[in-house]
């Protein structure tokens, strides 16, 4: 569910026109709805009801914005953050130190250090070498750093390849037959205190059954430390549920995904770790782009839109499909090819597909946007990093600002001798 119709043949977000943001903003932009932003948040948390002890820390790679963050925030969401940048972030947005959970395979000894003066409440080991470096930083400090160590399950979560992390292959994690003895050795170390397991197999996941299968697999390797004398207090479940990008996707649900996890741990008595991202944003946020022009070709003709895949990566990085849709739609439809101004044949959004018809200076909308797109979003070709905008009832305002080329072009220097 979302909060982008048409009222009177017109694309709002909530109360809001979009016509009206690009009058004033300027294209591409995207657009954020608070109210389903909220819900969202609120469905995931309600899906998880069932469940004893629960903590629910938001996975900030998927949209690191201010005010998104602050509206998470005042959830009662946590974060899970994967870079020192990204922690600050979640503390400028009012998360509590606490809450915060920092993953990531590339930690660097500073991060680390910075984290444990910030107090954060949990770091996840990816490897037994971090774990001993972690260790000696704690020391230094005279700080104690709670961990848990994130196991590489060797499980296919069945999505696309380069958001799986959960296999073999992957660089996430430590092995699973090696997990009870390097996890028993960390316990051992001073600075450290060991208090659980964390999981992760992948984003975008579409089927609970590999999800199932991996923390199958935790579990009985939570049964193993136990045996063996040591403490598991918490189980880091991670995130990755999917969300539909087109008409007839048909995936789990949050409840379901709630079901699922309740009947799996039902015996663990441990406080269950969630870092949803994609499920709470995706569908909160639109890319609004304005037709540049429509190039005939020798098939399809070709719609060239202001935005391009430096505001939108995911359908060059992973052929990802998100709807294109007029923000007053004629009722007419045409087959066509949807590019971007990027000088890369990369910079398609889509080919061969039926859309509403539009024209040089109409208004269009890329959907489910609100994940994993400004924060990948780069000044490939000297362009303006996109800016972002919330809008809650009526009310609307602009959370990130548009960079221009110019204020870029001013961080740079040629040095004397080249002069």
């Amino acid at each position: 569910m979302d909060h982008f119709g048409l009222v009177d043949g017109e694309l709002h977000a909530e109360q809001v026109p979009l016509a009206a943001i690009a009058r004033e903003v300027g294209t591409p932009v995207y657009v954020y709805s608070r109210a389903t932003l909220s819900r969202h948040a609120q469905v995931f948390r309600e899906a998880l009801s069932a469940l004893p002890r629960v903590h629910i820390a938001f996975a900030v790679k998927s949209n690191p914005n201010l005010a998104v963050l602050r509206l998470l925030a005042n959830e009662g969401y946590g974060a899970d953050v994967v870079s020192e940048g990204e922690m600050n972030r979640a503390l400028a947005a009012g998360m509590k130190a606490q809450d915060i959970v920092f993953s990531g395979v590339g930690k660097t000894r500073a991060e680390l250090a910075a984290a444990l003066r910030a107090g954060i409440g949990q770091f996840n080991l990816e490897s037994e070498e971090e774990g001993v470096e972690l260790s000696a930083i704690a020391q230094s400090l005279d700080a104690r750093a709670t961990c848990t160590l994130r196991v590489n399950p060797d499980v296919d979560a069945r999505t696309h390849a380069k958001i799986s992390t959960g296999k073999a292959e992957n660089k996430f994690g430590v092995a699973y037959d090696r997990a009870a003895g390097i996890y028993a050795r960390l316990a051992g170390l001073p600075g450290l205190e060991m208090r659980g397991l964390a999981v992760h197999i992948g984003s975008q996941i579409s089927d609970l059954e590999p999800s199932r299968q991996a923390f199958v697999r935790m579990g009985a390797l939570m049964e193993e430390l136990r045996a063996g004398g040591h403490t598991v207090s918490h189980m880091d479940l991670g995130g990755g549920l999917g969300v539909p990008y087109k008409a007839g996707d048909a995936l789990p649900t949050p409840a379901d995904y709630g079901r699922m996890v309740a009947e799996v741990a039902r015996d663990w008595d441990v406080t269950l770790m969630f870092e949803p991202g994609r499920v709470i944003t995706g569908n909160s946020g639109v890319l609004v782009t304005e037709v540049v022009r429509v190039k005939q070709g020798t098939g399809n003709p070709w719609v060239v839109v202001d935005a391009a895949m430096n505001d939108l990566a995911r359908p060059a990085m992973y052929d990802a499909w998100h709807d294109f849709a007029a923000v007053k739609p004629t009722g007419e439809a045409m087959t066509a090819n949807i590019v971007g101004p990027i000088c890369e044949s990369s910079d398609t959004f889509a080919m061969a597909r039926e859309i509403d018809a539009v024209k040089a200076g109409e208004l269009a909308v890329f959907r489910t946007a609100g994940a994993y797109g400004a924060t990948m979003a780069n000044t490939y070709n000297s362009r303006a990093l996109v800016p972002e905008v919330m809008v809650d009832g009526e009310k609307w305002a602009i959370v990130a600002n548009r960079i221009e080329p110019a204020a870029i072009l001013a961080a740079e220097q040629v040095p004397d001798w080249l002069r």
